[in-house]
């Protein structure tokens, strides 16, 4: 069965997804769009160029009609962060170009399953599962996917176990009012702050109940540190997205924080964030409702508080 996606947006990250999609061999036709259409076509034409050594792939650029027929859409166009700015203060100029975008992509991709990955992430989902008419399970966020591998691999490290074995995850605004709900988060079927006391070989690893703040300033701070350094993050945000769609092509439903609408869980309403969703075929197949302290419910609430101020703010 051949499987087509359409990327906009020919940036960093949207060809970073496009390279990743066809070396990772997910699909058999990736269609690139971009406002500028001679760099879609140069990006194009540098990933393909490459397809001699994939899993057999057409790469090419193309205008939103080409879309049709796509099994999964990501849309990946906005305004990059510069450095010291915040997501949110993307907010408005980033949700006008998804305004000008999404008629016309839905016009062509009424029946695809949508990931937004475009900063601010949780505002621009909310915009368009109100502007787009997709119905919401076919519409996510790539939310905290890559904040939760961030903190995978960083326990990883101070656990000196495979990230597969590591079992955390990072909730809310993928943004400065994330949080890692602690009571949830287990290594090897034990819960983390048991972990050590448990192995024999215990005095490799790094840990203590205070390093939850250290690591979960560590993963806030990571998107930001990178920008700084290199001037732009896309290979980590690739890999993320390339995995959610993954997920929704194997069909087998996968637990993963992307960003949803949220009706009433943990008491947070009409704002989207990321919890735990199985994915799979049709997308946000449910949510999973973990149970969450008091402490971490509060978090939750006040991350959607921060992002439902910033939507009172907009132009949608």
């Amino acid at each position: 069965m051949s499987t087509k996606i359409t990327v906009i947006g020919a940036g960093s990250v949207g060809a970073a997804i496009t390279n990743d999609i066809m070396v990772q061999g997910i699909a058999s036709e990736v269609v690139l769009i971009d406002i500028n259409k001679q760099k879609a076509m140069g990006e194009a034409m540098d990933i393909y160029q490459g397809a001699p050594f994939c899993s057999p792939a057409i790469i090419r650029s193309g205008d939103y009609e080409d879309a049709a027929g796509s099994q999964i859409v990501i849309i990946t166009s906005g305004l990059p962060r510069k450095p010291g700015q915040t997501r949110l203060e993307l907010a408005q100029a980033n949700v006008n170009i998804l305004k000008s975008i999404t008629p016309q992509i839905v016009k062509y991709a009424p029946d695809a399953i949508y990931i937004l990955v475009a900063n601010p992430v949780d505002i621009l989902t909310y915009v368009f599962t109100k502007i787009s008419g997709i119905p919401e399970n076919r519409i996510l966020g790539s939310g905290t996917v890559l904040d939760t591998s961030r903190l995978q691999s960083e326990l990883a490290k101070r656990f000196h176990i495979s990230p597969k074995n590591v079992h955390a995850h990072v909730y809310g605004e993928h943004g400065d009012s994330s949080f890692v709900p602690w009571s949830l988060a287990s290594i090897a079927n034990n819960h983390i702050d048991d972990y050590q006391n448990n192995v024999a070989d215990s005095v490799r690893i790094r840990w203590s109940k205070d390093d939850h703040q250290a690591v979960e300033d560590f993963v806030k701070q990571s998107g930001a540190q990178v920008i700084k350094n290199k001037g732009a993050t896309f290979y980590a945000v690739a890999i993320s997205v390339c995995h959610i769609c993954k997920c929704i092509l194997n069909g087998s439903g996968t637990a993963l924080t992307v960003s949803t609408m949220m009706h009433g869980e943990y008491g947070v309403e009409d704002v989207c964030l990321s919890t735990l969703a199985l994915v799979g075929s049709d997308g946000v197949h449910t949510k999973i409702i973990s149970p969450l302290t008091p402490e971490e419910t509060e978090k939750m609430q006040a991350s959607a508080q921060k992002l439902k101020e910033i939507i009172d703010g907009l132009e949608i």
